[in-house]
């Protein structure tokens, strides 16, 4: 599934890249307080989730909140151990408390984890490198140019487009992605699969994300 379709849910989401995921699901909360656990060197690299770490989230986890804490555990590995540590709290977790795993391989998680949470596979988007719209510096001129440049594309294209627009606009940082924003993404999508004509999807989607610029 392409970033522009994740939702704030509980649940496995498997991605090379944990900090971008995290900012998708930043863009995404609004009541919600988020717990985030992970083994970082003095680098800020992070590295595999240990033991002390599964008793750091378990102790996270009886903490009462009134509002819904989403505890997120980032590593590019868990071991077993780690995991059949964490299976009581994931399979019951207490009362306002959901739990997000962000890691880069589904092979890796045990099948009793993954039996009691949806998995989700996050697509990377190669066209990004290459990509010819600035969006960092995005103006009506533009915006203007790039829908009459890709006026001809057919839909699936037009797909591909919009999922490398709203990645390279949550990597930017320069524009302020709150809940309806990251909808018109998924949405587009959505009615370019209905037949939508793509240079009206392609003008919508970007002076949207032109009107919540960073001023």
């Amino acid at each position: 599934m392409p970033f522009s379709t994740l939702t704030l849910d509980g649940g496995i989401i498997i991605s090379k890249n944990p900090d971008k995921v995290l900012a998708s699901l930043k863009a995404l909360k609004t009541d919600e307080i988020f717990t985030i656990i992970k083994n970082e060197d003095e680098k800020g690299v992070t590295k595999e989730f240990l033991v002390e770490h599964a008793k750091q989230t378990i102790t996270k986890a009886y903490i009462t909140s009134d509002e819904l804490n989403y505890i997120i555990l980032i590593s590019p590995s868990f071991s077993d151990i780690v995991q059949n540590r964490l299976l009581k709290i994931i399979e019951e977790p207490p009362k306002n408390k959901a739990f997000i795993i962000i890691t880069e391989s589904k092979s890796a998680i045990l099948d009793t984890i993954k039996s009691r949470m949806p998995i989700r596979v996050l697509q990377e988007d190669k066209q990004e490198e290459t990509f010819s719209l600035d969006i960092e510096n995005l103006n009506l001129a533009k915006v203007y140019e790039f829908v009459q440049e890709n006026r001809r594309i057919s839909s699936v294209e037009c797909q591909k487009l919009v999922e490398t627009i709203s990645t390279i606009a949550m990597k930017s940082g320069r524009y302020n992605l709150d809940e309806s924003t990251l909808k018109v993404f998924s949405d587009s999508i959505k009615a370019l699969d209905m037949g939508s004509p793509t240079s009206f999807i392609l003008n919508t989607v970007l002076l949207k994300l032109l009107a919540k610029k960073k001023r």
